[in-house]
């Protein structure tokens, strides 16, 4: 998901909801493959981009989400 869109699961799940949809009906894309679901957060450089992403899964999507975005800060803090 990072990967393709370059932002976090749980933004590109949000967009799709604002349009009045979901990311399965409209994306066209594999479900088996792609989740727009929350835990999936883009790493990236300054002038290089997206270079990686970190994952986790587990908790409800919102939470999998801050649970990245909270460890990442923390790193960042360092």
């Amino acid at each position: 998901m990072v990967e393709r869109y370059g932002s976090a699961s749980y933004l590109v799940g949000a967009r799709f909801r604002a349009k009045g949809t979901t990311f399965e009906e409209s994306s066209r894309l594999d479900p088996d493959t792609y989740a727009a679901h929350g835990g999936s957060f883009p790493i990236t450089v300054e002038g290089a981009g997206v270079i990686g992403a970190v994952t986790v899964s587990g908790l409800p999507q919102l939470q999998d989400h801050r649970f990245v975005v909270e460890a990442l800060e923390r790193f960042l803090d360092r």
